[in-house]
């Protein structure tokens, strides 16, 4: 077992609990656990406990302190924006090679399981020049791709794994993560997707509250 790179359909899809979820899983199966996002919108330090960062350290069993912040997320801006729109706004660039090094040296020196999450959907810039799926293509590490069950994310789905595909990154699991009010089951929308991304293990993943803790967590570990 070595890393994966978690990325999504979008922004506010449910990365982050999925990550928290694989973390939780995993430290049930022993050994040691890691966990990375490097660059991360919306952080306000006082509020680290509940930002993106603070809630993986917490999975890990971590103290959520600034320094412990700044080792899994060392980009880090205060507006919500892609990342590219809000370094902009603080008159910051992100170093794109520092932060593909970031990731090498943590993959290098990882022993056992690794999780790295991206920042917005596959497309989402994270500089003037690239996006997060040049990201995920310079690592070119296994995929755990989030998507909800909306309507309209047949397509958005299918349209991140055609571009996927076609930087010869391999998906291992597609989760489904049920959107809040859909008009559509989570079930239909997990067998019309089934039904086009036919070489993808999707697992669907129902609204939980509270812990993300769920067998499909499990399932997904299995694999990695």
């Amino acid at each position: 077992m070595s890393a994966i790179f978690v990325t999504a359909t979008g922004t506010d899809i449910g990365k982050t609990f999925v990550a928290r979820g694989l973390i939780r899983a995993l430290r049930r199966r022993g050994g040691a656990v890691a966990a990375l996002k490097p660059v991360v919108s919306g952080f306000e330090p006082a509020e680290a406990a509940g930002s993106d960062s603070g809630l993986l350290l917490a999975a890990l069993g971590r103290p959520i302190t600034l320094e412990t912040i700044a080792e899994v997320s060392p980009w880090r801006f205060a507006l919500p924006l892609a990342a590219d729109m809000a370094a902009e706004r603080e008159g910051r660039r992100l170093d794109y090679a520092a932060m593909i090094d970031f990731c090498r040296t943590a993959i290098a020196q990882n022993a056992d399981a690794l999780l790295i999450e991206g920042a917005g959907g596959v497309m989402s810039p994270v500089d003037q020049e690239h996006t997060v799926l040049d990201w995920m293509t310079a690592l070119r590490l296994p995929l755990v791709l989030v998507a909800g069950s909306y309507l309209g994310t047949i397509s958005h789905t299918l349209t991140a794994l055609d571009a996927i595909a076609r930087r010869g990154l391999t998906v291992i699991s597609l989760v489904i993560s049920e959107s809040i009010e859909s008009p559509v089951r989570l079930d239909e929308t997990c067998e019309a997707i089934a039904r086009f991304a036919t070489q993808v293990d999707i697992v669907a993943l129902p609204r939980l509250r509270g812990k993300p803790e769920h067998a499909a967590f499990d399932r997904i570990v299995a694999r990695m």
